[in-house]
């Protein structure tokens, strides 16, 4: 997307006499390697992976980093406390694979339901592209497992190590007691998150309470023990160790996210027109005067970037859209008495044309963000519709196909069924079943017209096998078209429903 602003934000820097890759860290030493290897005629070598370095970023205040913390703390207190709370003297959230029951508060959802499941699923990826086309991956940077947990890891290291001036010396200091300790402390801690993690996570498909003590007795079965420890590892390996590669590397939406963003994308962005050419400076003088523009070149956005990437050459895949160049880039800002925004949240047009905020927030609304919209919303519609008019009895009517039809005593044919009954709620329910499609039709053994009564428990299914019967003589040979109407009563509420089977008389 931003390929025409980095491009010429990279031309000014080198127009500059290359004070922007100087400051760039790391990448501007190699390009500068191979400026000079370049000159002195000799083969450039580069590989096509680069080695990772541990990238050590350092903690920044402001407003984003206040939304990050709130969407940490919201995301946890959601996820951590979710499978604690009681409804109906039940786990209000449980994922009951051994039972086949999904339990969502008050609404208990069978395999059936998998219809459910596929419209959120929908309904998910069409928000999802929605989100991206307006902001770009904006859900990355405030609401993505991997950045949360990446986030609380980074805190505590923090806590413990200091800040990154004193990791990156602690780092590069001889293995001695004092770091031995900080590094045991540290992987400590990041290990008990881990195994409380992947303790609630399983929580979410095993009753909580009885985990819990299950644990402490050691009494788990093997694949509970097994998902626990994976669980618990895999949250310490991706956010201790691995952090920006899962980003980088390991999640295929860092890349297809470009083909929905565009030029009108409101996302992390340079202005490179207003910051170059960038180089350092007195706050006494003025920059315009020596030719310079507002960027100092002090690599700060650089330093605080989790993904360690510099936003001044542009939109990068590796952008995850947190803001912290903006707040870190801004408190240069004010240091230097420069208006803040060299770094913020705009559009790669809304830089280009010099565009004002609120033009470029008009822009977002083009054609392609309103026919994610009307799709999403309209998923979102026909999901809570289907919920809101789902039926509290399910009935599926199964022909016996070893015994199609045959004579019994009394003169009568018979024809044999299951009904499988379904109470979706978590109160008892009364069934009444009639059948009707051909004259003196009758249940079992009840007269002709009587309906048959069955009981279901809360939550539960049911196959009832049932007989139905009629004088010999009292239709033509052949099949004809019968009607099971039920009707259920469960808690006050009454609800009817018809299925449609056939009835076949021998000739």
């Amino acid at each position: 997307m931003n390929a025409s602003s980095g491009a010429e934000s990279r031309r000014l820097a080198r127009a500059a006499g290359g004070q922007g890759a100087a400051a760039s860290g790391a990448g501007g030493h190699v390009a500068g390697a191979q400026k000079a290897g370049a000159q002195a005629g000799e083969p450039i070598e580069q590989t096509l992976y680069e080695v990772r370095r541990k990238i050590q970023a350092r903690s920044v205040s402001g407003h984003f980093a206040n939304w990050r913390i709130a969407m940490v703390a919201a995301t946890q207190l959601l996820f951590y406390g979710l499978p604690w709370l009681q409804w109906n003297g039940r786990q209000a959230v449980l994922f009951d694979l051994g039972a086949r029951k999904f339990y969502l508060f008050g609404m208990v959802l069978w395999p059936q339901d998998v219809i459910y499941l596929t419209l959120l699923l929908v309904a998910s990826a069409l928000g999802l592209f929605l989100f991206t086309a307006v902001a770009g991956r904006l859900f990355c940077g405030y609401a993505c497992p991997q950045t949360v947990y990446t986030e609380i890891f980074m805190w505590v290291e923090r806590l413990v190590e200091g800040d990154r001036s004193a990791r990156l010396r602690l780092d590069a200091a001889p293995w001695s007691l004092r770091k031995l300790h900080a590094k045991a402390l540290k992987h400590g801690l990041w290990l008990a998150i881990g195994a409380w993690t992947g303790f609630t996570f399983i929580g979410y498909f095993s009753p909580i309470r009885g985990l819990g003590a299950g644990v402490l007795a050691g009494s788990l079965g093997p694949w509970q023990w097994f998902w626990l420890a994976f669980y618990s590892f895999a949250t310490w390996g991706n956010a201790g160790f691995m952090r920006e590669q899962v980003c980088k590397y390991m999640c295929p939406y860092a890349r297809f996210q470009s083909v929905m963003v565009d030029s009108d994308t409101y996302v992390v962005t340079y202005d490179w027109k207003r910051g170059e050419p960038r180089g350092g400076r007195s706050r006494k003088v003025d920059p315009r005067a020596q030719g310079l523009g507002d960027c100092v070149g002090c690599s700060i956005c650089v330093q605080v970037c989790p993904t360690g990437i510099d936003i001044r050459d542009g939109l990068q895949y590796e952008c995850i859209g947190c803001a912290a160049c903006i707040d870190g880039c801004d408190q240069v800002m004010d240091k230097m008495g420069y208006a803040r925004g060299l770094i913020r949240y705009t559009s790669e047009r809304g830089i280009r044309d010099g565009l004002s905020a609120r033009q470029v927030r008009r822009r977002t609304l083009r054609p392609r963000v309103l026919a994610y919209a009307g799709l999403w919303l309209a998923l979102i519609a026909v999901f809570a519709g289907m919920l809101a008019t789902r039926s509290p009895l399910r009935v599926d009517v199964i022909r016996d196909r070893s015994v199609l039809a045959r004579e019994v005593e009394g003169g009568l044919i018979e024809n044999v069924y299951s009904l499988q009954l379904m109470n979706s709620t978590e109160r008892p329910m009364t069934v009444t079943v009639r059948a009707d499609g051909i004259e003196a039709l009758r249940i079992g053994d009840l007269q002709p017209g009587a309906p048959a009564v069955i009981e279901l428990a809360p939550a539960s299914n049911r196959l009832w096998p049932v007989r139905l019967a009629v004088p010999v003589g009292a239709a033509e040979a052949g099949t004809h078209t019968i009607h099971f109407e039920l009707q259920a009563q469960a808690g006050g509420q009454e609800k009817r429903l018809a299925e449609k089977s056939s009835f076949i008389i021998p000739e």
